[in-house]
């Protein structure tokens, strides 16, 4: 679809989204006691009045994802409201509610191409419909379980596979029944051929991206706590560190920051995002990232590195860590003041990271150690690679 049939549908859903919205609170009954602790004590406090709502449900699960996040920016810079508000009363996040040998079967909503022609592989954004069931919060994972038996084990099921979530508690739909993964297609190529070899692609990631609207789908979780996103101080600054994929966490960080009205809490501090990628057509979620950065310069920065189209200072490939050496004297002093830092991505990015600030700290004559020690003891470090 092109941006202007993309533009011209927005305007529609946009209008959509804002009235069902208010229906949508009318039919939650409020419950301050509601807990996480138990299957059935969250979804019996969330049930809904299924036949006022499920017409309109089952009509949004399959309108484009892309389409709809889409009328979200261009719409207007007004965020938008979500529900239920009871997703914001437990002071615990939801953990290991559904484990693998009690996996819970959700629906696909839609799989879509994220990235342009020229991006190296190919990644998805992957709307999935667990229907209220299965709440998380940002930051956390969904184990998922590709169909079929375990090549090591016979008779068996695969292993799970976790995968960061990428929207918010309130989803795509900002109605707290689905969630997004971001997921790049592990596809192997024989070095000496040159050609793919089927057997040896990823199993779950090629599961996830060949999924069609309404397949099942087996989940786990949701899993993590090191990567919450701290939401006691409304000022904290919050630096983010990502590889591909890795923004998957970011995303719903940014939109609960800065698209969605969420009671009780106006964030008035600074999130701050850099994004390793190939190239321009490698970028993820970059209209979102430009519209935060356009409707909220104040609190937002987006800084880029593009491999194979950047240089940095020695004349090499611009990698992530070459932009963190870039602005090295204002993260650490915001490190120093309190600041928030994460890292998510494929483990290979943490060394030349580690390396950099290790460098930086000796040049402003401080132990790297001894400031990584004390980041970890104060919260401040969030690292989450695979």
């Amino acid at each position: 679809m092109s941006h202007s049939a993309v533009s011209q549908a927005a305007t529609a859903v946009s209008v959509s989204v804002g009235n069902e919205r208010s229906l949508r609170r009318s039919v939650f009954k409020h419950n301050n006691s509601i807990s996480f602790n138990t299957k059935s004590s969250w979804s019996s406090s969330l049930a809904l009045n299924q036949k006022t709502t499920t017409t309109i449900r089952d009509a949004r699960r399959y309108t484009s994802t892309t389409t709809l996040c889409m009328s979200v920016q261009q719409a207007s810079s007004s965020k938008v409201s979500v529900s239920p508000i009871e997703l914001e009363d437990p002071s615990d996040p939801p953990l290991n509610l559904y484990k693998p040998k009690d996996s819970y079967t959700a629906k696909i909503v839609s799989v879509e191409r994220v990235v342009g022609p020229k991006a190296p592989g190919e990644t998805c954004h992957i709307v999935i419909d667990h229907d209220g069931n299965l709440p998380y919060w940002e930051g956390q994972s969904y184990g998922v379980i590709p169909p079929g038996e375990n090549p090591k084990k016979p008779g068996a099921p695969h292993n799970v596979r976790l995968y960061s979530i990428a929207s918010t508690r309130y989803g795509d739909f900002f109605d707290g029944k689905t969630a997004s993964l971001c997921v790049r297609r592990a596809v192997y190529y024989d070095p000496e051929t040159g050609k793919e070899d089927p057997s040896k692609n990823g199993v779950c990631s090629n599961f996830l991206c060949d999924s069609k609207p309404g397949d099942n789908i087996q989940i786990t979780g949701p899993s993590g706590k090191v990567m919450l996103l701290p939401e006691n101080d409304p000022n904290a600054t919050h630096i983010m560190i990502a590889t591909g994929t890795g923004v998957a966490p970011y995303r719903g960080y940014l939109r609960r920051l800065f698209m969605e009205d969420v009671p009780n809490y106006g964030f008035k501090g600074l999130a701050w995002l850099f994004l390793g990628v190939a190239n321009t057509d490698s970028l993820l979620y970059d209209d979102e990232f430009s519209k935060y950065l356009k409707d909220h310069p104040d609190n937002f920065r987006f800084d880029k590195a593009l491999s194979r189209e950047e240089k940095n200072k020695k004349g090499g490939k611009m990698y992530v860590q070459d932009k963190i050496e870039e602005y090295s004297d204002e993260i650490f002093k915001l490190l120093d003041n309190g600041a928030h830092i994460y890292f998510c991505g494929l483990k290979g990015m943490m060394p030349g990271i580690q390396d950099t600030l290790k460098r930086v700290a000796e040049e402003r004559g401080e132990s790297w150690d001894a400031k990584l020690s004390q980041l970890r003891k104060n919260k401040q470090w969030h690292v989450e690679v695979y």
